[in-house]
C-alpha cells in the first residue's frame, strides 16, 4: 500500500505539471463515456428494469399466443379464470385492464387521467408495499374504492396525509381512497403511466364498451402471475402448454391453435421488443465507436507523453527500477485520467438523459419515457472508466517501459520511427478516421431521413390548426348526449373571433391509435386478403375542408341523422384496394358490424405513421358512430385559425366550461407541435447520431492533427536540411500533407465497407432513404477527406515556415 500511495502521489504531481494534456485526455474520455452512459441509461430503462415490486424475479407477465397472425396477446376473461383456477405453478394470478380513461373533478379544474382496473388480488400478487394505506381486499371486487398513484396524490390532493377514507369523484362517480402507491410504481408495465387503480368490477361503469366477460374470443386483459416457491420457469411453461391443449380440446371454436408464453414482468411487449432492441443495439455500436475514437486519441496523447518522458524512464531503469514498476506508473496515470473522464462523462450523461426525456411520442395514451441515471448506470460508468483506463494505457505503458537506454539518455527518440508507415500512432489514427467515417455515414443517413420525413406529403394541413380533446363518455354522457355536446361545442367555437372553421373527430391522423376493421364490397370477398383492412375515423361535416384534404369525387357529410342509413367517405387507396379501382360512389361496403354507403372520395393521407405505406381509410359520420362504436380515446376539436393560439385556446376552454364545468380538456396542442411529435424517431435518432457524429469527427480530426504535428516535430532536422538544400515551401507542405492523406486513404478503404455493413441495422428506422444511399456515401467521404486535409495542412503550414538554421542549430 505504501508503494501504491507513493506511486499515486507521483502520478498526481506529474499530471499537475501538464494541465493541457490532462484536459485533452479527460475531455476525450468523458465524451466517449458520457455517450455510452446515456445509451446504457436507455437500455436500463427499456430492457433491464424491473417493476418496483416485491421479489420481481418471480413475477411474470403472461401472454396468449396464436397460430398465424391473429390478434392479440391479452387474455379473455374466461381463459384467465381457467388458468387462474387450474395452474399450480403460480401462487397467484391477477388480471388488469391496461388503460382506463377517466376524469377527476372537485377542487380546481377537472383533469383527464388514465388508470387501470385490476382484480382484487393485484397488489397482493405484486407484493407492492404501499406508501399509504392498502390495496384491495377480496370483498372489494365490485366496490367503489381506489388506490391513487403517488404523483396524482401529490399534484391533485397536495399529498394530503389524511386522504385515506376520503371520497373523490372519478368520472362522475364517488370512490373511496384506500391506498396510495409508492413513488416509483406506475404499473407493472414500465412504459405505460397509469395514475390510479380501481377494482375490475367497476370497469363496466367506467368503460361501457369493454368486451363481454362471457366471451372467450375477446382479448382484453393483461395478466401477471407469481411463480410458486420451488417451481422453475421450464416447469411452469410445460404446465401452461398442457393447459393450452386441454382448452383447445374443450373449446375448439375459440381456443384451437392457442398457447401461452410468459416473461419477467416489466419486459417490453412482444410486439415492440425486436424493434426497440434493434434500435438500442445499433445505438450501442455507435457509442462504442465514439469511445474507441476517444480511446485512440488518449492512447496517442499518452504515447506522446511517454516519448517526452523517455529520459526520465531511462534514468529510472539505469538506477535499478524494474519495467513492471514503470508500467504500473503509466497505467496508474491512465487510470486516474480515465476516472476523472468518467466523472465528467457521468455529468454529461445526467444532462443528456434529461434532454432526451423531453422527446414525446405522438400517441394519445400516457407513456413514461423518462430516462434516469440509476445505480446500474453508475456501476457501468465506473467499470467502463476502469476498463478504458487500463486498455488505453497498455500501449503507452509498454512503450515507455522499453526505451533504448543509450538513445534516451542522449535525448533521442526511441518511441517513433518517422520513416515508417505502420507505427503504433499511425495505426491508431487510421482506426480513428475509419470509425469516424462509420459514424458520419450513419449520421448522414439519419439526417437525410429526417429531411425526407419532414418533406413527406402527409395529405392534410400542417399549420394553423389548434387541437384540444374532451371525453363526454367518462362523464356519464349517453351516445345521444355526447353527439349533442360535440355539436354544440363545434358550433359555439366556430363563431369565436379569429376562427375560420371548427370540426370534431375521434382522433387526429398520425396519432398511432386508430381503429381499423376489415371491409368487403357488398358481401364480395376482397381482391387481396392482406389489404382489406382500413383505418376508421369519425368526423363531422366540414372536416375535409378544415384539414385541407382535397375531395376527388362525391360529396361531404351533411349532418346525416344518427338513426339514418350509414354513409362514409373513403380515400383513394381504399378505392384502389377494396373496390379494385372501380367507381365506389353509391355502392356499399361492409365491415366492423356495419354497412356504409360511399358518398365521397378524398385524396390519401398519412394515417398512423409518417413512414407507413399508404393505408385505406374510411371516414364515418360522427353522429352515426358514437352509439355503436364510442371512441375509447375521447373526441378532438380541430379549430382552424390564423390568430394567436393562446388567446383562442383560453376562449375555447371557456366554451367547454360553459357547456359543462365538470368536463376535462386535455391534449391541447397545435398541428405543428403534433407533427413535430410525429417525427419522434427520426428526430431522436438524428439528434443522437448528429451529436455522436460531430464528437467522433472532432476527436478524429484532432487526433490526425496531433499525429501529423508530432511526426513533423520529429522530422525537424530533416525538414531543415531539405530547406537548406533548396526545397520549396510547397514541396515541404506536400511531403507532410501526403503523409496524413495516405493514412486517411487507408482509413477510408477500411471504413467505407464497415459503414455499408452497419447501415443495414438502421433499415427499418429510415424514412424515404435506403441504407446504401448513394448521396450519403458520396458526400460524407468527401467531407471527411476535406476535414482530414485541413487537419494535415495546419501542421504542414507551420513546418514550412520554420527557419532552417534554427532547426539545424536546435538539432
Amino acid at each position: 500500500m505504501a508503494n501504491w500511495q507513493q506511486d499515486l502521489a507521483y502520478v498526481i504531481r506529474r499530471l499537475l505539471k501538464c494541465p493541457g494534456l490532462v484536459l485533452a485526455v479527460v475531455v476525450s474520455i468523458s465524451l466517449g463515456i458520457g455517450a455510452n452512459a446515456t445509451i446504457f441509461s436507455m437500455v436500463g430503462k427499456f430492457v433491464l428494469s424491473a417493476p418496483p415490486v416485491g421479489d420481481p424475479a418471480n413475477l411474470m407477465s403472461l401472454h396468449t399466443t396464436h397460430d398465424g397472425a391473429r390478434c392479440c396477446n391479452e387474455f379473455p376473461w374466461p381463459v384467465y379464470i381457467d388458468v387462474r383456477d387450474q395452474a399450480k405453478s403460480f401462487s397467484g394470478l391477477a388480471a388488469y385492464y391496461e388503460l382506463l380513461p377517466a376524469s377527476i373533478s372537485g377542487r380546481g379544474e377537472p383533469v383527464r387521467v388514465w388508470g387501470q382496473a385490476t382484480t382484487a388480488n393485484y397488489f397482493d400478487v405484486a407484493r407492492l408495499p404501499m406508501a399509504l394505506g392498502r390495496g384491495f381486499t377480496a370483498a372489494e371486487e365490485h366496490s367503489p374504492v381506489i388506490v391513487l398513484g403517488y404523483r396524482l396524490w401529490q399534484n391533485r390532493f397536495a399529498a394530503d396525509p389524511a386522504i385515506l377514507g376520503k371520497a373523490m369523484t372519478l368520472s362522475g362517480r364517488l370512490f373511496t381512497v384506500v391506498g396510495v402507491a409508492p413513488p416509483a410504481f406506475h404499473g407493472v408495465d414500465l412504459i405505460l403511466d397509469p395514475q390510479f387503480w380501481v377494482p375490475l368490477g367497476n370497469v363496466e361503469q367506467l368503460a361501457p364498451n369493454v368486451p363481454s366477460r362471457a366471451s372467450r374470443d375477446h382479448h382484453w386483459l393483461a395478466v401477471i402471475g407469481r411463480l410458486s416457491p420451488g417451481v422453475s420457469r421450464e416447469q411452469a411453461a410445460a404446465e401452461l402448454a398442457t393447459l393450452a391443449q386441454r382448452f383447445a380440446t374443450a373449446y375448439p371454436a375459440t381456443d384451437k391453435g392457442n398457447g401461452f408464453r410468459f416473461e419477467r414482468a416489466g419486459s417490453l411487449p412482444p410486439r415492440d421488443r425486436s424493434t426497440v432492441i434493434t434500435f438500442l443495439v445499433a445505438l450501442s455500436i455507435v457509442v462504442l465507436l465514439v469511445l474507441c475514437i476517444a480511446g485512440a486519441n488518449v492512447a496517442n496523447l499518452l504515447l506522446a507523453q511517454a516519448a517526452a518522458g523517455r529520459r526520465e524512464m531511462a534514468v529510472r531503469l539505469a538506477l535499478g527500477a524494474t519495467r513492471g514498476v514503470l508500467r504500473r506508473l503509466i497505467l496508474l496515470e491512465s487510470l486516474v485520467l480515465a476516472l476523472c473522464g468518467g466523472l465528467l462523462g457521468l455529468a454529461l450523461s445526467l444532462w443528456s438523459t434529461n434532454a432526451l426525456s423531453a422527446f414525446r411520442l405522438p400517441v394519445p395514451v400516457p407513456l413514461d419515457l423518462s430516462i434516469h441515471v440509476d445505480w446500474r448506470v453508475l456501476l457501468y460508468t465506473f467499470a467502463l472508466s476502469v476498463g478504458a483506463g487500463v486498455l488505453f494505457g497498455l500501449a503507452p505503458a509498454w512503450a515507455a517501459s522499453r526505451p533504448n537506454l543509450a538513445a534516451a539518455l542522449k535525448g533521442e527518440s526511441s518511441l517513433s520511427r518517422s520513416g515508417r508507415l505502420w507505427t503504433l500512432r499511425n495505426i491508431l489514427i487510421v482506426s480513428q478516421v475509419a470509425m469516424s467515417l462509420v459514424l458520419l455515414c450513419a449520421t448522414g443517413l439519419f439526417l437525410r431521413s429526417m429531411q425526407r420525413a419532414s418533406g413527406i406529403d402527409i395529405g392534410f394541413r400542417s399549420r394553423g390548426i389548434l387541437i384540444m380533446s374532451v371525453d363526454p363518455r367518462v362523464n356519464g354522457y349517453t351516445a345521444e348526449r355526447t353527439t349533442q355536446f360535440l355539436m354544440q361545442l363545434r358550433d359555439r367555437v366556430a363563431v369565436l373571433p379569429g376562427v375560420i372553421s371548427a370540426v370534431c373527430t375521434d382522433i387526429v391522423p398520425l396519432s398511432s391509435g386508430n381503429r381499423s376493421d376489415g371491409f368487403q364490397v357488398g358481401g364480395r370477398q376482397p381482391l387481396h386478403s392482406n389489404t382489406e383492412t382500413a383505418d376508421l375515423y369519425m368526423v363531422t361535416p366540414g372536416y375535409f375542408q378544415t384539414m385541407g384534404i382535397p375531395r376527388v369525387a362525391g360529396r361531404d357529410f351533411a349532418n346525416e341523422p344518427a338513426d339514418g342509413p350509414k354513409v362514409a367517405v373513403v380515400n383513394q387507396e381504399f378505392v384502389d384496394q377494396i373496390f379494385g379501382g372501380e367507381n365506389p360512389l353509391g355502392r356499399s361496403v361492409t365491415g366492423g358490424g356495419a354497412t356504409y354507403e360511399v358518398i365521397g372520395v378524398v385524396k390519401n393521407i398519412k394515417s398512423r405513421t409518417l413512414g407507413e405505406d399508404t393505408r385505406p381509410v374510411l371516414f364515418r359520420s360522427l353522429a352515426q358512430s358514437t352509439g355503436s362504436d364510442p371512441s375509447f380515446l375521447g373526441y378532438t376539436l380541430l379549430i382552424r385559425t390564423e390568430e394567436n393560439y393562446g388567446t383562442l385556446e383560453r376562449a375555447a376552454r371557456g366554451v367547454v366550461r360553459s357547456l359543462d364545468p365538470a368536463m376535462a380538456v386535455y391534449n391541447e396542442t397545435t398541428m405543428e407541435e403534433h407533427l413535430n411529435d410525429a417525427l419522434f424517431l427520426p428526430r431522436l435518432a438524428g439528434t443522437l447520431l448528429g451529436v455522436f457524429g460531430a464528437v467522433g469527427l472532432l476527436l478524429a480530426a484532432v487526433g490526425l492533427y496531433g499525429v501529423i504535428s508530432y511526426s513533423t516535430s520529429l522530422r525537424t532536422r530533416e525538414i531543415g536540411i531539405r530547406m537548406a538544400l533548396g526545397a520549396q515551401l510547397g514541396q515541404v507542405q506536400r511531403l507532410i500533407i501526403g503523409q496524413g492523406m495516405l493514412l486517411t486513404a487507408i482509413a477510408m478503404a477500411v471504413g467505407l465497407p464497415a459503414a455499408l455493413a452497419i447501415a443495414k441495422l438502421f433499415n427499418s428506422f429510415l424514412y424515404g432513404v435506403r441504407p446504401h444511399d448513394a448521396l450519403t456515401f458520396t458526400v460524407v467521404p468527401l467531407f471527411r477527406t476535406a476535414v482530414a486535409l485541413v487537419a494535415c495542412w495546419l501542421p504542414s503550414r507551420r513546418a514550412s515556415r520554420a527557419d532552417p538554421l534554427a532547426a539545424l542549430r536546435h538539432e
